[in-house]
């Protein structure tokens, strides 16, 4: 059972993936995902790199046909819950090392897409730090609790 950074984390994740196909942080963002979920064995790599083209090709056209909000959905649940997957499989410090990949690799891919951006509003970056949630961008800053405080 993972906590609740871990699941947050593995959310973004599914989310960095439907936001950055079609863009420039794509290629970087298919290849590095894939490395680290195929966990050192190239035919799995491969697996996961024919999903990610999928993914991508049926995001780019569904944008295409005006139905993108359906499959964008369906795209960011189906790698958040891969995500959750391959986190609930490492031992601690494998998830460690793993989530501190991904949040560099969401870090990156959030930077891309700003460098991109044509000032663009916009978040530029998630965190999530246990039960708190950073999201900051346009020279604002928004904290999320999710707790009991009031």
């Amino acid at each position: 059972m993972l906590d609740e950074a871990m699941v947050a984390l593995a959310a973004s994740v599914g989310s960095g993936v439907v936001q950055a196909a079609g863009t420039d942080a794509w290629l970087a963002l298919r290849n590095r995902l894939a490395r680290l979920f195929g966990r050192g064995d190239r035919q799995q790599e491969t697996v996961q790199l024919e999903r990610l083209d999928r993914t991508g090709a049926e995001l780019t056209a569904a944008g295409q046909d005006g139905d993108g909000n359906e499959e964008r959905t369906l795209h960011g649940a189906a790698w958040r819950t891969r995500t959750e997957d391959l986190l609930e499989q490492l031992e601690p410090d494998e998830r460690a090392a793993a989530a501190a990949e991904l949040r560099a690799l969401l870090d990156e891919a959030a930077e891309a897409a700003e460098a991109a951006r044509t000032g663009a509003a916009g978040f530029t970056r998630n965190v999530f730090l246990g039960p708190t949630a950073v999201q900051s961008g346009d020279g604002n800053v928004q904290v999320n609790r999710f707790d009991a405080r009031p």
